[in-house]
């Protein structure tokens, strides 16, 4: 639940890490706000919270490096902050394991919105929509060298586990539900991102990588023109 929602927030900006802080904090969020990478990911390690905001440009470890830090440890989610849409550090901040990102300036509200939209995909916010509520009926599905327990929500590749972040999960269930069909980037945002908007389709695109990486890059296989789909 919102009340009960620990948030990380590093920003080096003193006037919008605490105007950010203040909102989230009306809201209901726990707020851990702190100037910088290096004092984030100690926060982080300390407090474990249940999602983390890093802006993409802190000093002394930046957002993206810090990102891929927690990455390492934990699945928590992560939205990162960026100043501008076209920036190469958005795409390198999802690369990094980034769930989303929202650029700046950004009102409080959509900020809050697009949480609440995170934590639904990994179970938290009131138990709403859960990685296991995404799950197609019929327990083991099998592509080829590829196992997904919908059930049990494990992955094997020849019979090795794969490690999938929530929101990987969602999006190879997604696919596992309808082999062969093709899912568009608009479609996915909605399912996976739970857009009820128009996003930036870099999150799909960037994502459906990380998550070929580790599935095989065959096995998702790009509609030119129209989205993505599993080979049955």
């Amino acid at each position: 639940m919102a009340d009960q929602t620990h948030v990380l927030f590093v920003e080096d900006d003193d006037v919008i890490r605490e105007a950010t802080q203040l909102a989230l904090e009306r809201d209901g969020f726990v707020v851990t706000a702190m100037p910088d990478g290096l004092s984030g990911l100690d926060a982080f390690r300390a407090d474990r919270p249940d999602i983390a905001l890093l802006d993409v440009m802190v000093p002394g470890l930046d957002g993206v490096s810090l990102c891929r830090r927690i990455r390492d440890e934990s699945t928590v989610p992560v939205i990162m902050l960026s100043a501008r849409a076209d920036s190469i550090d958005v795409v390198l901040g999802l690369e990094a394991g980034a769930d989303d990102y929202v650029t700046k300036p950004f009102d409080g509200a959509v900020l809050v919105a697009r949480i609440r939209a995170v934590l639904r995909r990994f179970g938290h916010a009131g138990g709403g929509d859960r990685v296991e509520d995404a799950a197609p009926a019929g327990g083991v599905l099998t592509f080829g060298d590829l196992e997904v327990d919908t059930e049990g929500m494990e992955v094997r590749r020849a019979g090795r586990p794969v490690a999938l972040t929530p929101t990987e999960m969602r999006l190879l269930l997604e696919f596992s539900s309808a082999p062969g069909t093709v899912l568009s980037r608009d479609k996915l945002l909605e399912r996976v991102w739970d857009y009820g908007w128009g996003g930036d389709t870099r999150v799909v695109d960037v994502h459906v990588q990380r998550l070929r990486t580790k599935i095989g890059q065959d096995r998702i296989e790009t509609v030119r023109g129209f989205g993505y789909k599993l080979k049955a």
